[in-house]
């Protein structure tokens, strides 16, 4: 699948936000004991990634009702669910001049009843980019930091209905942000994420 920037100004890439707030000291804080261990770009993504990956729980694993949507909160709480995970992520890559894009999946619910939209991450490597899912292992999901091949949570099954979607945003979709903002807990933020994009 060929990935399509929406913004054509790759330094978009690189902003601060609301959600994606690399500026916060919560985040400069958790980038810097990062960067302190890695020797390179390279090795600074793979350990920001396995530290959301491992140390953030995903919410629905953890059944922590509380909703998170910004980075700095996501890393101070240790909690969200994907895209809040995707938020950090950025957030955390941005904070070292990696360029970070926010992308999605639709996902059939692991109940089999409906869809619901799914957040990961692409980062900017060698000219290229190359889709991340920090979402969290569990069983059945073996997600890996990789530019050699996706290592993603899961593969869209057309079978199903599910779909990768092939654009690149510079900043949270709309609809999964209002959703997120909106949600006062994490059983009613079921009832609101899109099911499709």
């Amino acid at each position: 699948m060929e990935l399509i920037q929406r913004n054509p100004d790759l330094s978009a890439y690189l902003a601060a936000d609301d959600a994606i707030d690399h500026h916060h000291p919560v985040v400069r804080e958790a980038a810097a004991r990062l960067a302190r261990q890695a020797a390179d770009s390279y090795a600074y993504a793979q350990a920001a990634y396995e530290f959301v990956r491992d140390s953030l729980a995903h919410s629905a694993d953890s059944g922590d009702p509380r909703v998170t949507w910004r980075a700095s909160d996501v890393i101070e709480l240790r909690t969200g669910i994907c895209h809040a995970k995707a938020h950090a992520l950025a957030a955390l890559l941005r904070a070292e001049d990696i360029p970070t894009a926010l992308c999605y999946q639709r996902l059939m619910h692991d109940d089999g009843d409906g869809h619901a939209v799914h957040g990961l991450v692409a980062v900017r490597f060698h000219g290229s980019w190359h889709r991340q899912d920090p979402r969290g292992n569990k069983p059945g999901v073996d997600a890996r930091f990789s530019l050699d091949g996706e290592r993603l949570a899961w593969v869209p099954d057309r079978k199903f209905n599910e779909v990768d979607y092939p654009v690149l945003y510079d900043e949270p979709h709309p609809a999964v942000l209002s959703a997120l903002r909106a949600a006062p807990d994490r059983p009613a933020l079921w009832k609101t994420l899109p099911t499709a994009l």
